[in-house]
């Protein structure tokens, strides 16, 4: 494949690494919250509990054996996305002008790049993997001979990694697996061969995910997160239903879990909130009932009141997505974060200071001058998602479906959190952002053929 040489694609591209260096040197060695600084404990102590998915934990050890501290993590993010971006910009056929510089220069400009890219989060991590991962699906379908083969094991590496790194990161699978469907009836596979293949690199990716979480269980310590999560989400939906509807019952939990029952009803329906779980689970009668009930009881209650009441349930949980995805206070749902950040004992104990200079209040005051602003808005970026996606099922060369594949997953990923949302972080639906993003860049290098859908 030779790679376009119009000058608008070289500056593109150059803007994209300058982008990339400065991010790179103006967040080293990384911004760390209280998740954060856990997790690289856990990777120097190569021992994982299961709050978080392990694979973060185990990246963080990595780096952190080779240079202390969490610089290799974001430059091994970094290369992620903003390689990501740069191939999306050279893969031909091209008709490349003005709008392509002008893009790469706003994407490199963004905080959701620049200052993201520098926060040590899973949320990160797995959007970067997610682009990753669907970038180079889509230059396998440009590329021939041995690089394509590399490309297309790139991908599949990237999406076994991305489906380890969030709960909810499988969902991305199906979506890259249509595009592998689609790409290989293209290169004149039969159906029956187009279907195996697919069907056997789906479970590959799937059979290498499930055995690196089972190597990576046995360095686990035993705590039950996954458990523990269900119960929380299922004790903040049952106190959000009782927000809405004070003289509730809730299903057989007085009779097996009088003291929770009871806390629901009085400081739980008080503390709740749609904006995140962090009031009610900072109740200590909510907390310590919730750690003595029965996750069984609590799951049965929850199953039971809802079965009963299925409309209060969607109710609440549109509330809460509403919260997540719209973001009606931006800044409650703390978009920017920088420095070093957690509690004193954690962060002795790993040899690292808390942290809060100059640097980071320029980038703050950076990222929160953009309040306000379509910069901080899912909406905006789910508008120009949707709009890219009916652009390049018009067209549809072959890179078009597989970025088409990306969006799909992206929207579907997001959808995903009205099920499971308890806050309104920003950063949960970051992989939405990046992959508009991503296809809006990659659609401006030939924006013309897309708006008139001739391949």
């Amino acid at each position: 494949m030779n790679l376009p040489k119009a000058w608008p694609a070289s500056v593109a591209v150059a803007i994209l690494l300058a982008g990339f260096a400065a991010a790179i040197a103006v967040n080293w060695p990384g911004h760390l919250s209280y998740d954060s600084i856990l997790q690289l404990e856990q990777g120097r102590r190569g021992l994982y509990n299961n709050w978080h998915p392990p694979v973060m934990a185990w990246l963080l050890g990595l780096g952190d054996a080779a240079i202390p501290g969490t610089g290799l993590f974001i430059l091994f993010d970094g290369i992620l996305a903003f390689g990501s971006l740069a191939l999306l910009v050279l893969i031909p056929p091209r008709q490349l002008g003005l709008s392509v510089m002008v893009l790469a220069g706003l994407a490199a400009a963004s905080p959701l790049l620049v200052l993201y890219q520098g926060i040590v989060w899973k949320d990160v991590l797995f959007a970067d993997c997610a682009v990753a991962a669907f970038a180079a699906l889509a230059c396998a379908s440009a590329f021939q001979g041995w690089r394509r083969s590399l490309s297309a094991v790139a991908s599949l590496v990237l999406l076994i990694l991305g489906s380890l790194t969030r709960q909810n990161g499988q969902i991305i699978l199906p979506f890259a697996a249509l595009a592998l469907g689609w790409l290989l009836l293209r290169m004149g596979q039969s159906p029956g061969r187009a279907i195996g293949l697919t069907v056997s690199s789906t479970l590959a990716v799937l059979a290498c995910g499930w055995v690196a979480n089972a190597l990576l269980d046995l360095r686990s310590d035993g705590n039950p997160g996954p458990q523990e999560q269900i119960a929380l989400l299922q004790v903040y939906d049952l106190a959000g239903a009782l927000k809405r509807n004070p003289h509730l019952k809730l299903a057989n939990l007085g009779d097996d879990e009088p003291k929770l029952d009871q806390v629901l009803h009085g400081s739980g329906r008080a503390a709740f909130t749609p904006v995140r779980n962090d009031p009610l689970a900072g109740v200590p009668a909510i907390s310590s009932a919730i750690a003595d009930a029965d996750p069984d009881a609590i799951s049965k209650a929850w199953q039971e009141t809802f079965v009963t009441h299925p409309w209060l349930y969607l109710r609440v949980r549109a509330e809460d997505f509403w919260w997540i995805f719209a973001t009606p206070d931006v800044a409650a749902c703390r978009p920017v974060f920088v420095g070093i950040e957690g509690p004193r004992e954690d962060l002795k104990r790993i040899g690292i200071s808390a942290r809060r200079d100059a640097r980071d209040i320029a980038l703050e005051r950076y990222g929160k001058n953009l309040f306000g602003t379509p910069v901080w808005s899912h909406p905006f970026y789910a508008a120009i998602a949707i709009c890219c996606l009916m652009l390049l099922l018009r067209r549809r060369r072959d890179p078009d479906i597989v970025v088409a594949a990306m969006l799909l997953s992206a929207l579907a990923f997001a959808a995903s959190f009205f099920f499971i949302s308890i806050a309104c972080d920003y950063r949960y639906l970051y992989f939405l952002d990046l992959s508009a993003i991503a296809a809006l860049l990659y659609l401006s290098a030939d924006m013309k053929s897309a708006i008139e859908g001739t391949p």
